[in-house]
């Protein structure tokens, strides 16, 4: 399991290397924290249980498929509930919604239509400009711009440890993404806010919790762009949140003041930029112009 999340694993030591911490990282087989283990397998449950309950901090990474994804659901609520540090990439961010809507909104039997297509609550959906049926090219890739919402800045933990800036970039890798018909919904129901989003303020990016210690989820993949020297500030806040409040605030602080993307200057563009960059592309070595003839 480490090492198919090497991203995650390099941006938690960057992370705790800043904060002057040690490491403790304890992998949880999702699946081993759902009920029907208890069955099945109740040394891998209770084993599972005892990690999940003795962590500082619970981390939902990307990934896809269904398998586990009920496991996560009761992690996540356990982060919610009690207050644990809590940081959702991609996958995780997603699951966090699932839950939110289950357990705070009362949408009964909310999920993803990657998970159940006839959900009656499609809360997390494919992308609709994607097509279902070709192979190759159906990702949302690449790094793009996430707006921080102009309250934030009076609250947001994720926004302070990103220097405070309005607008920062993270590389994107997914389908699936949050249902813009269930946003007055789900955060109508309580402290849930998606404090980032695209430039057009339809689809949701980041997600926080307005009264938790740090509990963010983003549907980028801010650990790939982790920098040892550098450590993603998603990461960073979840690491120092887990240490301390009083390490947290030291880090956001420092990062209010010091913080510098990691990503070339000239990689940071627009949505538009980007989508007028797709329309170039590089044939034999000559330049040519995709698109329809005036």
């Amino acid at each position: 399991m480490p090492d198919s999340y090497m991203s995650v694993v390099k941006a938690l030591e960057h992370s705790a290397a800043r904060c002057q911490r040690k490491l403790n990282l304890q992998w949880v087989a999702a699946e081993h924290l759902e009920p029907t283990h208890k069955i099945e397998n109740p040394v891998q449950y209770y084993d599972g249980w005892k990690n999940v309950v003795a962590a500082q901090g619970i981390l939902i990474p990307g990934g896809f498929g269904q398998r586990g994804t009920e496991g996560m659901l009761l992690a996540i609520k356990r982060a919610r509930e009690y207050k644990v540090p809590f940081l959702g990439i991609c996958l995780g961010f997603q699951m966090a919604v699932i839950e939110w809507a289950r357990n705070v909104s009362g949408l009964d039997g909310a999920t993803s239509t990657e998970f159940n297509a006839e959900t009656p609550h499609p809360v997390i959906i494919y992308m609709p400009e994607v097509s279902k049926t070709h192979m190759g090219g159906t990702m949302r890739l690449g790094l793009r711009p996430t707006v921080f919402s102009s309250d934030s800045e009076s609250w947001s933990k994720a926004r302070r440890m990103y220097g405070g800036k309005e607008k920062i970039w993270e590389r994107h890798r997914h389908r699936y993404e949050v249902n813009p018909e269930y946003i007055e919904r789900l955060v109508a129901a309580g402290d849930l806010e998606f404090v980032g989003k695209d430039e057009k303020g339809e689809r949701m990016q980041v997600l926080e919790l307005r009264d938790h210690p740090y509990f963010v989820g983003f549907q980028a993949h801010p650990e790939f762009c982790t920098r040892p020297l550098n450590p993603s500030p998603a990461f960073l806040g979840f690491v120092s949140a887990s240490a301390s409040a009083t390490v947290l605030e030291g880090q956001m602080k420092n990062q209010v003041l010091h913080f510098v993307p990691p990503h070339p200057p000239g990689a940071m563009v627009s949505e538009a930029e980007l989508k007028d960059l797709g329309k170039n592309t590089l044939a034999n070595g000559t330049e040519v112009i995709v698109g329809s003839p005036k």
